[in-house]
């Protein structure tokens, strides 16, 4: 057997291998006392595309699509929704100290304004998080006057 032969076969069973290997996924409840719309009056519109836009990397619960089942791809977004969760779980959000929030609301704003988010990557894969101009106008307003309230 060729050299080749044996490393892509080797390759073929460590995938394959690796499909054995199934972590928890960020399927708890999005919505709770906790979240972010029992923190700040927040408008039906708003809810709607933080929910859309936002919620599948920053909240307790990801909707994933069919392709992030197989490993090494689900391995890559379990990481991905992480480290989303531990910059702003919007579903913990009431719980963090208020100076906190008020931070987290003005990131929101600032993240939104220069399009930074949602990320360009998710958006491509996902049509309906991708805001536009008139969206994240209502966004960054609603955060800044959000953050006046808290």
């Amino acid at each position: 057997m060729s050299k080749k032969k044996k490393i892509v076969i080797v390759t073929i069973l460590v995938l394959l291998l690796l499909q054995l290997i199934q972590p928890e996924r960020n399927h708890g409840i999005a919505a709770s006392d906790n979240d972010i719309f029992h923190a700040v009056e927040t408008s039906d519109e708003v809810k709607k595309i933080l929910i859309t836009s936002c919620f599948d990397c920053h909240s307790n619960h990801s909707d994933y699509p069919w392709y992030t089942k197989p490993q090494p791809i689900r391995f890559w977004m379990d990481h991905h929704v992480d480290e989303g969760k531990e910059f702003l779980n919007l579903s913990e959000f009431k719980s963090l100290p208020i100076k906190k929030q008020i931070h987290k609301l003005e990131e929101i704003a600032n993240w939104v304004k220069s399009e930074d988010m949602p990320l360009f990557s998710y958006t491509i894969i996902h049509s309906e998080a991708a805001l536009s101009d008139e969206q994240r106008a209502l966004i960054v307003s609603w955060a800044l006057k959000a953050k006046e309230t808290l």
